[in-house]
């Protein structure tokens, strides 16, 4: 780089996507990035045994051995948390001050209760050993002697127009140092890109890894060698603070994509940093609203280009920072991402409501489909923005031809290495649920009509992974993305079968919402390859082939909508940046909750910001000390890099069972009244003669199962099996149950009310070697139980391995050979034989997970079904695929 002594020159050149952007195998630019490729070393990741959901990769690792290398510098033994003395606590005197301080500035109590409670006459802060007497005096004692984690807030204001407003903000490059230097999160640091592939000869490329990095790590080497790049992931989102009264706040998050994702969108590392709060206002004084639409523009940029100062030289020249592990790199923080609402990329873009913030499509062809126009021109934009000398009229005319507003300074307009059109990512929370979703919702309703679609949600059956809404989601107010995403779930089930008015056929709006969810959820998928991405673009190419329906049926007119136009790049940004859950604006409106809300109700709700950030900074110093005392007891080791695990499109899941039974010798009338277990006696006989004798014809293992008597032993009952999983980085809390099957007779609450009994469909594993569905069988789960011991030793005896846990099932018929037409569902039927129901006893571990069905209503909903008789009622139907992600790929495979 060179220097003209007015500061770092800024290189305009982006790193060049384009050639990567524009293969559709990776053969060509991926296995030969350059020169020296033939000695890359190749890792082979192994696959986990029985999970088909695991990639068995094939790692490339850059080829410049310089890139991310280690400086020659001497460690900092130097430490601030270090420390010799026999107290951890310190600089807390013990315990019990330290205990206290944590319960107080931790669990939303007050500091009038705090200091209230230290009146007491039996609860004096003598008597407790505290240092403090009062909230005050625990606040000032935090705020003189504990050491902050991140740079204390800034605060600026901006005047505009005779209005004053307050903006506080934290130097980023201060904040990646501490993010960079937490011994936390400093095991697992990415120093370097790397290409994942599914074959040695790497042309099946895994994108849970991105092309962006690789390619800056190129266009950084070729300026300066050796240097490690920090991806900047920015996001920004305004968020109400009351219910009543309209009060705001503009929080921006900062994080490095150099964590695993994992990491990141977990609130309990810390990965997120609140940079700073964004002036919140409308400025409602400008009576203009174009005058106010600029200026509340050129705004945001002052502030974020205030922000992002000190990255322009970071970025170019690098900057030496130490990891945890003591070790010292020269970092080029990037911006890599900027994540947020369609409201805030305009802002970003600079670009008019109603356009695409990344690409020039014209308005007139917004919502057809077209994918066919590349990102805005970056340097056709940069040269416009350098004719703001020649004066307004000069700058005017040159933003408009180059497609965006004529804002003063963007932040991002000198910021080196970035694309920031390539930078505004997808964003599933707002685009999809709270945009493509929302609006298909509304164009069902009117289509069918709220009675026809809220009687169906009133018959449907319960699941783990499914909420009943049992007034129906017409009358739903103000409907979150979670409610969104848990309407998607149910939604194909409203429809199928459902006439439509003036016979219309329904087969294309079938196929259409089919279309849109199979997009959706293909969307969110952790770990993506070429196919997953053609199956992505197939689906949104199946919606547009189908949605003239809904202009056929007077619903729609056009279909000009942003929100539905900005999915046309989802595939090619996952192949810039990686999957969608590595910059979903749903972790940062969790975040929302812990660095805004909580950060406003502590406050006395006048002149909040100043409160607001004093509370912050003593939340994340009580945070950064407890773990500091940690360390401390844990010998103040010194932290490692460590592997990362293997990626998969779900993790490895695990059964779980309670300790003691939920009934305890329960008979075998019992078990037939009660339970609904018919079968019971036969099917638990000829699991005993085929367990006993394995290679034995199922015909004469039925009839030897005749001549086995097991009417007078009784069986301990369970009424639940969990699925857990357990996180891959080891979080706090790492033990999820993420889905469950309930075995519940019908019983009678505190209040003398019926609770009707609840049996659940399960996936059963046939133990065959096919892959996907056609390797399970559905089943409704009657009883779970266990064995009496006696029982055991005389019909198992001498077999190794015998399960602890069985269940008795009520199969359903085999898996067809392929979908039904249209919405591609799986259609089942209770199986019977003479009359009865045809059912088997199978080991606990044989039940994979839940299963939901949507049942075949037919034109009208039978009034006597409910979500507690549907099952028993209905005699066909549809497997749904989209009661969570995990099943959605199984049903894919």
């Amino acid at each position: 780089m060179s220097d003209d002594g007015d500061g770092p020159v800024i290189p305009r050149a982006i790193p060049n996507l384009a050639v990567e952007l524009d293969q559709q195998s990776d053969t060509s630019d991926d296995t030969n990035p350059s020169d020296n490729d033939e000695d890359i070393p190749e890792d082979t990741g192994e696959a986990v045994p029985g999970d088909e959901r695991r990639f068995k990769l094939f790692v490339q690792h850059y080829p410049d051995q310089r890139a991310g290398a280690p400086l020659n510098v001497p460690a900092n033994s130097d430490n601030e948390d270090d420390t010799s003395s026999d107290n951890p606590c310190e600089p807390f005197s013990g315990w019990m001050n330290w205990d206290f301080a944590w319960w107080a500035k931790t669990e939303s109590v007050s500091a009038r209760a705090v200091t209230n409670l230290l009146k007491m006459p039996n609860v004096t802060h003598r008597k407790l050993g505290l240092s403090y007497s009062n909230a005050a005096e625990l606040n000032t004692f935090i705020d003189k002697t504990l050491p902050s984690p991140h740079p204390q807030f800034k605060r600026q204001e901006f005047k505009v127009d005779g209005h004053t407003y307050e903006f506080y903000y934290r130097d980023p490059l201060e904040c990646i140092r501490t993010l960079w230097g937490d011994r936390e999160l400093t095991p697992h640091l990415v120093f370097l890109p790397e290409r994942h592939y599914e074959d040695a000869d790497h042309t099946i490329r895994v994108y849970h890894t991105a092309k962006w990095w690789w390619t800056t790590q190129k266009a950084v080497d070729k300026d300066s060698p050796g240097g490690t790049i920090i991806p900047i992931l920015i996001s920004t989102d305004k968020t109400t603070l009351t219910t009543f009264g309209g009060k705001a706040a503009y929080p921006m998050y900062m994080t490095i994509g150099n964590l695993p994702k994992e990491i990141r969108r977990k609130p309990l590392r810390h990965a997120q940093v609140l940079l700073g709060y964004l002036p919140a206002t409308s400025l409602d004084h400008i009576t203009c609203a174009a005058s106010r639409r600029r200026t509340v523009a050129n705004l945001f940029h002052a502030c974020l280009g205030l922000i992002m100062e000190v990255l322009k030289e970071a970025g170019c020249d690098g900057v030496n920072l130490q990891s945890g592990d003591r070790v010292w790199r020269r970092c080029h923080p990037i911006l890599a991402t900027f994540v947020g609402d369609y409201p805030e990329q305009l802002l970003v873009a600079c670009v008019k409501k109603g356009e695409c913030p990344s690409c020039e499509i014209p308005w007139d062809e917004v919502g057809d489909g077209i994918a066919d126009y590349g990102f805005r021109d970056l340097e056709e934009i940069l040269d416009a923005l350098e004719t703001i000398t020649q004066g307004p009229t000069a700058y005017n005319v040159a933003c408009e031809e180059a497609g965006i507003k004529p804002v003063q300074h963007p932040f991002w307009e000198q910021l080196p290495y970035s694309h920031i059109y390539r930078s505004i990512t997808p964003d599933i929370l707002h685009q999809l649920y709270q945009g493509f979703i929302k609006h298909l919702i509304q164009w069902l309703r009117d289509a069918y009509g709220d009675a026809q679609l809220n009687a169906r949600c009133q018959a449907l059956p319960p699941n783990h992974n499914i909420r009943l809404f049992l007034n129906g989601i017409t009358h739903l107010q103000r409907v979150t993305g979670r409610e969104h995403s848990q309407i998607t779930s149910i939604l194909l089930g409203l429809i199928i079968n459902l006439p439509l008015p003036q016979q219309h056929s329904p087969r294309r709006l079938v196929r259409a919402v089919r279309a849109i969810l199979d997009f959706t959820y293909l969307a969110q998928y952790p770990v993506h390859t070429h196919a997953t991405l053609e199956a992505l673009d197939d689906a949104l190419a199946h919606f547009h082939a189908n949605k003239d329906i809904f202009v056929d049926l007077g619903v729609r007119t056009h279909f000009r909508i942003p929100k539905i136009h900005v999915v046309q790049h989802y595939s090619t940004f996952i192949q810039l940046y990686g999957t969608t859950d590595n910059y979903n604006t749903e972790y940062t409106e969790r975040l929302h909750i812990d660095l805004a809300k909580d950060a406003y109700r502590s406050t006395n709700f006048k002149d909040e910001l100043p409160q607001m950030t004093r509370w912050l900074v003593r939340r994340e110093k009580m945070t950064h000390h407890k773990a500091t005392i940690e360390w401390r007891l844990a010998g103040q080791p010194i932290p490692t890099i460590s592997s990362h695990p293997a990626v998969g499109v779900s993790y490895e899941h695990f059964i779980k069972m309670a300790k003691s039974p939920s009934r305890k010798s329960v008979p075998l009338t019992t078990l037939i009244d009660t339970y609904g277990a018919t079968n019971f006696e036969h099917a638990l006989a000829c699991f005993l003669v085929s367990r006993k004798q394995p290679t034995l014809p199922w015909n004469h293992v039925v009839r030897r199962a005749r001549q086995v008597d097991l009417s007078n032993y009784a069986y301990d009952i369970f009424h639940f099996i969990k699925f857990t999983i357990t996180d891959l980085y080891h979080l706090p809390k790492h033990e999820r149950i993420i889905d469950s099957i309930h075995v519940k007779p019908a019983r009678r609450d505190q209040y003398g009310h019926i609770i009707p009994a609840r049996f659940d469909v399960a996936l059963i594993d046939r133990g065959n070697n096919l892959n996907g569905i056609h390797r399970y069988r559905a089943g409704r789960v009657r009883a779970i139980f266990t064995l009496p011991n006696d029982l055991l030793s005389e019909y198992l005896g001498g077999i190794e391995e015998v399960p602890s846990h069985f269940a008795y099932v009520e199969l359903y018929t085999p898996f067809s050979a392929s979908t039904e037409d249209d919405h591609c569902l799986y259609k089942i039927k209770p199986e019977m034989r003479n009359g009865s129901p045809v059912s088997r006893v199978v080991p606990v571990d044989n039940i994979c997970r839940s299963v939901h069905l949507f049942p075949k209503f037919g034109s009208v909903v039978d009034a006597n079904w409910s979500p507690s008789t549907v099952l028993d009622l209905a005699n066909t139907f549809f497997m749904n695929s989209f009661s969570d992600r995990d099943m959605y790929y199984t049903l894919s495979l």
